[in-house]
């Protein structure tokens, strides 16, 4: 239940209870019928001032002054609340936005999540779940309201058009995942977001593998095929169905306090010139070497012991958090 709601439940629960006080009150005190209390009490509240109905002894008028202090009292206050409630209902919506596009306008080296359905949805959790900026751009405007009761900054909009990427200021970006309804929406996506920011990184889902293929070619850095993966993972399950839940374990953090993690080397990093035996990783810090990319794009799967490690290379690594995050301060140079 939304606060609006509950604030409005409140005021009517409150109104409720006075005019039960004030009922009983005629009732006990000033010995009036059931029907005469009600009638009194209700009237009292709205101040029509119709006057009493029956002559009130002192002890009733001492009440009726009193319950008169509080039934008004509770009726400016239910008006308050009200008024408040319809302006936060009727504009409330538009401040929120506002609010967004000031911080949207502010975000640096963010994710642009292009489409707000499944695909989409789960880009955001596991973009949160890393701690990055991120923004969502959707054109139906019940999945902007979606997104932004989740805690997630959103623009309607097409993402298809230029003018909407440079809302989210994709020029600033650091990369953009495609996951519209159609392979037509996602290519053109990827075209305009690869136009206006050659730096962007973007990853986009095809459904079909002409457009896979054409994704590619217009400069999509990844492209993923919901259907096919979920074929593969289906038979993976069946045939190598412990090497699917490591996977799993490793990759979903289902049940296991374990990550993989890509770090670049700093230049400042005091790992660059030395072997993979000499930093002993894997016995100090309890984290494993899975590869490493080096600077020219070539992958060394299980590199050897007497593996170098130079600037800008990316270790593959896998390991609980905490050595992870010291291993990170190590290669990045941030711990020198």
């Amino acid at each position: 239940m939304t606060p609006q709601f509950r604030r409005i439940w409140f005021v009517a629960a409150a109104i409720a209870g006075t005019v039960t006080v004030g009922t009983l009150g005629y009732i006990f005190i000033a010995d009036y019928p059931v029907l005469d209390a009600i009638y009194m009490a209700v009237m009292t509240m709205t101040t029509v001032g119709y006057g009493e109905i029956r002559p009130l002894s002192q002890a009733a008028r001492v009440f009726n002054t009193g319950y008169m202090l509080l039934s008004v009292s509770m009726l400016l206050l239910a008006l308050g609340v009200m008024t408040q409630t319809i302006i936060e209902l009727q504009f409330g919506n538009l401040l929120v936005k506002r609010r967004a596009k000031k911080m949207i306008d502010k975000l640096e080296n963010h994710y642009i999540i292009c489409g707000f359905g499944r695909v989409g949805r789960g880009s955001a959790a596991e973009l949160r779940q890393a701690g990055v900026p991120l923004v969502i751009i959707d054109r139906r405007e019940d999945r902007v309201d979606w997104a932004m009761r989740a805690g997630y900054l959103a623009c309607l909009g097409d993402s298809t058009r230029d003018e909407t990427l440079y809302e989210v200021r994709v020029t600033h970006a650091r990369g953009l995942i495609a996951a519209l309804a159609t392979d037509a929406d996602n290519l053109f996506a990827v075209i305009s977001a690869k136009t206006l920011n050659p730096k962007i990184r973007v990853a986009a889902r095809a459904a079909e593998e002409e457009a896979e293929r054409k994704m590619r070619q217009v400069g999509a850095d990844a492209v993923f095929a919901p259907y096919v993966m979920t074929g593969t993972r289906l038979a993976q399950s069946l045939l190598k169905p412990h090497v699917r839940q490591f996977l799993d374990f490793a990759t979903t953090n289902i049940g296991l306090d374990v990550g993989i993690e890509q770090l670049e080397v700093g230049t400042g990093s005091d790992l660059v010139g030395k072997s993979l035996a000499d930093l002993r990783i894997r016995s100090e810090l309890k984290v494993i070497v899975l590869a490493i990319r080096r600077a020219d794009g070539k992958m060394v799967f299980n590199p050897p012991a007497d593996a170098l490690i130079e600037v800008q290379d990316y270790l593959i690594v896998m390991g609980e958090n905490e050595p992870l995050r010291r291993l990170e301060s190590r290669v990045t140079g941030a711990a020198s």
